[in-house]
């Protein structure tokens, strides 16, 4: 298991870091992260449709997908293209229109009592989560400017994720006392006090050191704010792990899929990143994490 997560992170790493390259380089539009969260989208909207399609939900993979990368396509005009509206409205508005969508579907599909309702509810989720999420998490690209999007968004990744390393490398070692044994049995009070100093420590690390890289006369944030900050993402990132484990465990499935052994689907690699995203864009609006 281990050797299938570090020959994966082998892979996974490299190719990320490359396409976040090129996406800087190319400017505000950020063209290469956009081609990315289309693709994640589509991936993810087939693993939820998977996952959900039980009992009496019957979520379409199409509608899911498709609606969910319009609301990341609004996202992104509105950035770029239409100051007044903005990227959040333009997103509202395109997550308006697909329940106007998905209730359009449910009518002309209806034929007997039990199984609309819970689709509706299925197709509905299912964009807010792809894409409302997704759409809310790359406004990092630019909420302290086109030129700081990567240390922004990396301070989200790197936080979430050294979360979930802390949370299961101390949860491993010591973790005794369950957290919510019902819902997911492996998380214990020792492994969220070690997702919360990992993703602390992790983040303090960054804001420190990284402002220099990407710009001259860049300071490092000030620790208590950056701890702050880490402290954060580290618990709402595994409330979104959490959130993940609600769905898996009510619909009676271990794992999103079997993309990547050890890691199991891409819904499961990026549960902590997405719920903890919006969390990420209210903390860099309310706190003074800018230094150049």
């Amino acid at each position: 298991m281990l050797g299938w997560r570090l020959a994966i992170s082998a892979v996974l790493i490299p190719l990320l870091i490359a396409i976040f390259v090129l996406d800087h380089r190319a400017g505000e539009s950020a063209v290469w992260l956009l081609g990315l969260c289309i693709a994640l989208v589509w991936r993810a909207g087939y693993e939820f449709t998977s996952l959900l399609r039980t009992r009496s939900f019957n979520p379409s993979f199409p509608l899911i997908s498709g609606c969910s990368t319009a609301v990341v396509l609004a996202a992104w005009y509105g950035q770029l293209y239409d100051a007044e509206l903005g990227s959040l409205g333009a997103a509202m508005t395109a997550i308006s229109l697909s329940l106007l969508l998905i209730f359009l579907r449910g009518a002309i599909r209806y034929s007997t009592p039990g199984r609309t309702m819970e689709t509706i509810g299925a197709d509905l989720l299912g964009v807010t989560y792809l894409g409302g999420l997704f759409a809310m998490t790359v406004q990092l690209r630019w909420v302290a400017g086109a030129q700081a999007g990567y240390l922004v968004l990396a301070s989200l990744v790197i936080g979430a994720k050294c979360g979930d390393i802390g949370g299961y490398t101390l949860g491993r070692m010591f973790g005794k006392k369950k957290l919510v044994p019902r819902l997911s049995p492996g998380k214990t009070w020792m492994g969220a006090f070690g997702a919360l100093l990992g993703s602390s420590l992790a983040c303090q690390a960054w804001l420190y050191w990284a402002p220099g890289y990407f710009f001259d006369k860049a300071t490092p944030c000030p620790a208590g704010w950056s701890l702050l900050y880490g402290a954060v993402i580290g618990v709402v990132g595994l409330i979104g792990d959490l959130a993940e484990s609600l769905i898996k465990r009510d619909v009676e499935k271990k794992d999103a899929a079997n993309l990547m052994p050890g890691f199991g689907g891409l819904l499961d690699l990026l549960d902590s990143i997405l719920y903890a995203g919006p969390v990420a864009f209210v903390l860099w609006k309310a706190l003074p994490l800018v230094t150049w």
